[in-house]
């Protein structure tokens, strides 16, 4: 076999999955304008779940499904949750890109914390990206910038549960597989948002149109995970953290695809900074 490829392929297959999760954010983006999140949210996570025990089960069976620490994944699965909860709050009122944008804060209070929480070394490097990353959404949420209060709300609290997530990925796959963790978070977010949507039903009438983007959500975020999945057995982290923030271009030029909105001057420096630093931050701390 030659593995000289590898490293190129993990590239490519990050590069691919970012691209899944940003077209899977403007999808989410044009069906909760016209319905509530839960419902949109609970399709979602039913393929999800769907397609990751059909693709999985055979050849694992129960260890599909089998963990150690079932608070800590339950915990975690939740966070996910709230998460896509609250990015599809923001993404109902705000665009895009600048959507995406203040939610990849949540790599830098992760590596903030990595410290403290999880024993791990922030260099300066560390500390500059994450300087340098709050400047740039700060000049993204600045005053007079146009962004939907609720909507910025909604992106800062998903930082919160983003970056609780993360940390809890972390502690987790020291003892769980990557397949179980994928399937209980799938499993949890069906439940969540199922009952969830009894209680928000859709105000306009579900088309099928609608629901076949509804399908096409649940299978873009399944194949970005599978995606990522992939690519780390090709090339090592270090080499594939910085082609993450790709997910700001992609997301981005879709919601200008999509929607005809264009960041504004002060809003595309910022979200160059944020890429920018994660990238550096990335790069200097696997050095």
């Amino acid at each position: 076999m030659n593995t000289s490829a590898r490293p190129l392929k993990g590239i490519v297959l990050v590069v691919m999955a970012t691209f899944a999760f940003a077209a899977s954010d403007v999808v989410t983006k044009h069906l909760t304008m016209r319905h509530p999140v839960a419902p949109v949210v609970a399709v979602r996570y039913a393929v999800n779940l769907a397609l990751v025990t059909f693709i999985l089960w055979p050849r694992m069976g129960q260890r599909l499904w089998r963990v150690e620490r079932h608070w800590l994944v339950t915990l975690r699965g939740l966070c996910l949750a709230m998460a896509s909860l609250t990015m599809g709050l923001a993404l109902r009122v705000m665009p895009v890109g600048e959507t995406v944008a203040i939610v990849y804060l949540a790599p830098f209070v992760v590596l903030l914390l990595s410290a403290p929480v999880l024993g791990e070394k922030v260099g300066v490097a560390g500390w500059l990206g994450a300087m340098v990353g709050f400047a740039g959404v700060l000049l993204i949420l600045r005053p007079g910038g146009g962004l939907d209060p609720w909507g910025v709300t909604m992106a800062l609290v998903n930082v919160g549960f983003g970056t609780a997530y993360h940390i809890l990925t972390r502690l987790l796959s020291r003892t769980e597989s990557t397949a179980a963790l994928l399937w209980h978070t799938a499993l949890l977010g069906t439940i969540c948002f199922v009952i969830g949507a009894s209680f928000t039903p859709p105000v306009l009438p579900v088309t099928a149109q609608d629901l076949g983007l509804m399908l096409i959500l649940g299978s873009l975020a399944t194949l970005g995970h599978f995606l990522f999945t992939a690519a780390y057995r090709e090339a090592p982290a270090g080499l594939l953290a910085p082609v993450n923030y790709l997910h700001l271009v992609w997301a981005a030029g879709l919601g200008w695809f999509a929607f005809d909105h264009i960041p504004d001057g002060m809003a595309l420096a910022g979200m160059a900074l944020v890429c920018i630093s994660g990238v550096w931050a990335a790069v200097r701390r696997k050095a």
